[in-house]
């Protein structure tokens, strides 16, 4: 039986074009080679669900293959997500019950086409950031199984770090969709709350619970989280995306990092992580140490004070069997009965309070970059110390779902035991696409093998799908990098994307009688390729930008080289009858060198 490990996105769509109908025997040979006691796991798909979702699949893909992005493609699910027909558990036994449903996001990438294979391990009731908190046993790590895997996403990372999957889908509230990443050498995105649904997934602190996504690769974390995001009404916290929100980040970005770290005496975490920083001065960030004591005050709040109760609130009467619970998960939540409804809103003031100096402190940088976890442990440590331990891979963690950020852990300089040691990047909400579109240069930078398979990173690098929140702009002239109208682009957080060239069918003109020299662009079939660049503005401030648009120039549609089209300036032709013909120079730049090499 074949196992087909280390598979990107790609890959697997790739092998699954070659013969689409052999499908479902692919799929059922490689879950056949899966290891049968492999804890990571806690149900894989038999045949009948695996063909009860390939079924209603195959007709709609021979309709239109490109109505099914991931047709075909296995994926993971935690096992505190609904999958319809699974045994959900939140990996306590006496808890589970079969689920009626899937919840929106699962039910979102089936609907692309993904296929559910199994169901993955967790830390009890998703309450720990270590991995070995299950009744099913500790996932050890992939890299060296005396380590702990993190949590409390440890199985979704698990078999993602061993390619047995090319992403699953796991949680977040305090850390477990990034903890679990960075000790396993993979992406892990965690996106900005409400963005990707919470309904179908058993709460931990549903003020501060989201889905997250790990994957081997940026691109591919984003594209999944694109298909099972976006709004949902039968959520009550899901959010419209409010479309304001950069593209990317500028070339050479400016990331705060804390001015005091904490390693906890791991000299070896401490290396990687100074190698991480010279591995980001050398791409062109710029550093800078910030006040970290908001961050750190409000991380100590998660564990330490009434948000407990969140976790007490969700657990309900399953305290009350405190022989069914894994006892250090019940120790933890157990202690939410402790606090008053009065102590709860202090606790929300104080919460308040510092997310405004947080959002105060990332205005004035282009993100936030800290280690993922200062240390790791081993699982002989963790039975000694399961709490103290648990709390320092939350260092770094903890705040952010409490102050509304969006971030993503991604794989880094390993250290020196050749133990992962990864970086997160964090940002305000909904600039998860600008922190994906860094991750991409970062990750194409390293050149790291894919998580714990030794595959390598591919040569080409992956690109980021669409974005239904931008507005794709061709600029020509003014509004140029380094011209003078550019700044009407960037203080709209637009992102430069590339430099291209339209059909070669338009004419290019230097427009006469206006105030600042501007050229007008028409379409002819006897005109040629002009040089133009592409821009993403935000969708939200993409009517600011062309209402400062002066007649005679206007927004319409402009046809690329490669046969797309975007939105770009065009002239109205009463204003090119005394305007000068440049076509020639087939840009705009060269008619700018070329007249200032006139006047020297």
């Amino acid at each position: 039986m074949a196992l087909m490990t280390g598979k990107t996105l790609d890959g697997w769509r790739r092998d699954i074009r070659q013969n689409s109908e052999a499908v479902f025997t692919l799929l059922q040979t490689h879950i056949q080679a899966l290891a049968t006691d492999d804890n990571a796991w806690l149900a894989i798909a038999n045949d009948e669900q695996l063909w009860a979702q390939l079924d209603a699949l195959l007709p709609l893909y021979r309709e239109d293959p490109d109505a099914l992005p991931l047709f075909g493609v296995p994926f993971a699910v935690k096992d505190n997500v609904d999958v319809a027909g699974w045994t959900t558990t939140a990996a306590c036994p006496a808890f589970a019950y079969v689920a009626g449903e899937d919840a929106t996001a699962v039910a979102r990438l089936k609907a692309a086409g993904a296929i559910v294979i199994g169901k993955t391990n967790l830390d009890q009731f998703a309450t720990g950031l270590v991995g070995t908190r299950s009744p099913f046993g500790a996932v050890v790590n992939s890299f060296n199984p005396d380590y702990v895997s993190g949590g409390s996403s440890s199985g979704s990372a698990s078999v993602v770090a061993r390619g047995l999957v090319p992403f699953a889908l796991g949680t977040d509230t305090a850390g477990s969709g990034r903890v679990p990443a960075g000790f396993n050498n993979i992406v892990g995105l965690k996106p900005t709350k409400g963005w990707l649904s919470a309904k179908g997934v058993v709460p931990a602190c549903r003020l501060n619970d989201t889905l997250s996504v790990f994957a081997l690769t940026v691109d591919d974390a984003f594209t999944v989280a694109t298909l099972a995001g976006g709004y949902d009404a039968e959520d009550a916290y899901s959010r419209v995306h409010p479309a304001t929100a950069p593209a990317a980040l500028p070339a050479q970005p400016v990331f705060a990092v804390p001015d005091v770290l904490n390693f906890f005496g791991d000299t070896q975490a401490q290396a990687a992580w100074e190698r991480a920083l010279d591995v980001l001065r050398e791409s062109g960030v710029a550093l800078k140490p910030i006040d970290f004591s908001a961050f750190s005050q409000l991380a100590e709040q998660l564990y330490q004070g009434p948000w407990v109760a969140e976790r007490t609130a969700a657990v309900g009467e399953m305290l009350q069997h405190p022989e069914q619970m894994d006892p250090t998960v019940h120790r933890i939540i157990s202690a939410g009965l402790n606090y008053s409804a009065v102590e709860a809103f202090k606790a929300e003031y104080l919460r308040a309070e510092l997310t405004q100096k947080i959002q105060r402190a990332l205005a004035e940088v282009d993100a936030l970059v800290v280690p993922t976890s200062p240390t790791i442990h081993t699982l002989a440590e963790m039975q000694q110390e399961p709490i103290r331990f648990n709390s320092q891979f939350g260092t770094y963690t903890n705040f952010t779902n409490l102050a509304d950020l969006s971030a993503l852990a991604l794989p880094a300089p390993m250290r020196a035991d050749g133990l992962p040691a990864g970086i997160t990047l964090i940002a305000p909400a909904w600039h998860d696409r600008a922190l994906a579109a860094f991750g991409l240069r970062w990750q194409q930078q390293l050149a790291l093998p894919l998580g714990a398979t030794g595959q390598p990173l591919s040569q080409n690098a992956g690109t980021l799908p669409l974005s239904a929140q931008h507005v794709r702009v061709a600029v020509v002239g003014a509004h140029l990098r380094g011209m003078p109208l550019n700044f009407q682009l960037t203080t709209r957080c637009a992102a430069f994307v590339e430099a291209t060239q339209t059909a070669p069918h338009y004419r290019l003109f230097a427009l006469a009688n206006t105030q600042q020299q501007k050229p007008g662009i028409a379409r002819d079939a006897a005109g040629a390729a002009i040089e133009v660049e592409l821009w993403d503005i935000p969708l939200a401030r993409f009517g600011e930008f062309v209402a400062e648009i002066p007649a005679p120039l206007g927004m319409g549609s402009l046809e690329l080289s490669d046969g797309r089209w975007v939105k770009g300036f065009i002239c109205e032709p009463a204003a090119l009858h005394d305007a000068v013909d440049i076509t020639e120079f087939k840009g705009w730049r060269h008619w700018i060198a070329r007249k200032e090499n006139d006047h020297v």
